[in-house]
């Protein structure tokens, strides 16, 4: 299925980490444009209120300019733009790094996603972070990475097979960080998650 991809304006160091697929749909959140000129490639869509955006406007893509006092940040509108045009595969990238507060809110992003029936994901050179909800999923080493489970609602019920520390019918909870720096020992590692929802970082 066709992903969207949305750049931010957060940390990006090693751009040759970034494989945007060529059909993919790219929307740019203000000061993420910057990231997308140096990828070399052209958004689709520009969308904010261009408070940190000093580049010339593009002329060749969609511009939503929105005002600047608003409850929504610029990346949630442009994932509420994502859903909004039938997109369910949504990768933010410039979403980690530079202010904490905006990092939390891009975490708490993914859970408005997956509420949303959609597929959420942060990308960095460093780090990847997903949600999973009830269900069984399979997630492939990544060499070089720790692998962190993190309650994200008050506990989660957490089945693993496959990881250096491997849990059974565990509830993990909020309040404590059982499940950080985990490792995959075996191609994939399963985890299902029983009731909850589970932060999943790959970490490097």
């Amino acid at each position: 299925m066709k992903e969207c991809w949305i750049f931010g304006s957060g940390e990006i160091t090693d751009y040759s980490a970034y494989k945007v697929p060529a059909d993919a749909y790219i929307i740019a959140a203000d000061g993420g444009f910057r990231h997308i000129k140096r990828l070399g490639l052209v958004p689709d869509l520009l969308l904010g209120d261009f408070d940190s955006l000093t580049d010339e406007m593009p002329k060749n893509c969609r511009i939503m300019t929105v005002p600047a006092e608003k409850d929504d940040t610029d990346m949630m509108l442009a994932v509420k733009t994502a859903l909004s045009e039938g997109y369910e595969n949504i990768i933010l990238c410039g979403g980690l790094g530079g202010r904490l507060d905006h990092t939390i809110a891009n975490i708490q992003t993914l859970e408005y996603i997956a509420k949303h029936n959609g597929n959420g994901m942060i990308f960095s050179e460093r780090n990847t972070i997903l949600l999973q909800q009830k269900g069984c999923r399979s997630y492939k080493k990544q060499e070089g990475a720790y692998f962190s489970l993190f309650a994200l609602a008050e506990t989660a019920e957490v089945t693993t097979r496959g990881t250096k520390y491997n849990l059974t019918n565990y509830k993990l909870t909020r309040d404590f960080p059982l499940g950080v720096s985990n490792e995959i020992v075996e191609d994939n590692a399963d985890v299902e998650v029983k009731s909850g929802i589970l932060l999943v970082l790959f970490s490097k």
